[in-house]
């Protein structure tokens, strides 16, 4: 039996990098997953369709992730597992930074890991288990110059998921979150190369970490390997600012 044999799950942000390889990788490890990303098809046809469902969510709209969770309850018979993971970059200086920009991240990161974690809790509160994983980063551990709005959202979801740990633990749900580092990924690739570099040269490993590395990571808090965690946050850097 596989670790997620008979668990559904729900990953938001599942289309691409980090959230299509988590789904990818509960999907194979025997869960049926429901995938919200504001490009459905792209997630539709990159995963397994006997076990996966996409759905379009804005996690910013709560009624959005309501449809994720109830998509996930409707077709599979439970929500089991919800992975917080949509995001966005708006990368500038502090002095430079517009306000739309700064208020669009914090909406995405931030609110949507609220939606995400209130609507899910609710419905796992009802069977009396289930696990909750929020995507912060380790932008949010030690900011990150010319990320005044990421780091802020991100550090936002270490406190939420702290909290939102101690409300939910009597109902038999947990939550926890991962903390990534440069993880190879379409957002990450996109940034300059001197500054790829500069940031690859913080990591004892010596190298960027991959996807599937955090989504091994991501099926371990899933499953009952996991059973005593909550309100962790798991670093998954290289060793990077440790």
């Amino acid at each position: 039996m596989s670790l997620l044999t008979g668990r559904v799950a729900v990953v938001t942000g599942g289309a691409q990098g980090i959230g299509y390889a988590i789904a990818d990788t509960f999907s194979k490890a025997g869960a049926r997953v429901v995938v919200g990303d504001l490009d459905p098809a792209e997630a539709g046809r990159r995963l397994d369709p006997r076990s996966c469902r996409a759905v379009a969510c804005d996690v910013t709209s709560a009624d959005d992730v309501a449809t994720l969770v109830r998509t996930a309850v409707d077709e599979f018979g439970s929500l089991d597992i919800m992975v917080n993971n949509a995001g966005i970059t708006r990368d500038a200086s502090m002095r430079t930074m517009r306000e739309d920009d700064f208020d669009r991240v914090i909406a995405v990161h931030l609110k949507g890991t609220w939606n995400g974690t209130r609507l899910a809790a609710a419905a796992m509160r009802e069977q009396q288990s289930g696990t909750i994983i929020n995507m912060s980063s380790l932008s949010g551990k030690v900011g990150m110059a010319g990320q005044t709005n990421y780091s802020a959202a991100k550090a936002g979801i270490i406190g939420m998921t702290k909290a939102a740990a101690k409300e939910s633990a009597r109902f038999g749900v947990r939550v926890n979150a991962i903390a990534p580092g440069l993880i190879r990924s379409p957002m990450t690739t996109a940034m300059p190369q001197h500054v790829w570099d500069q940031k690859l040269a913080e990591i004892p490993l010596g190298r960027a970490g991959e996807p599937e590395e955090v989504a091994n990571v991501a099926l371990f808090l899933a499953s009952d390997l996991s059973s005593y965690l909550t309100g962790t946050v798991l670093e998954v850097t290289g060793g990077r600012f440790m």
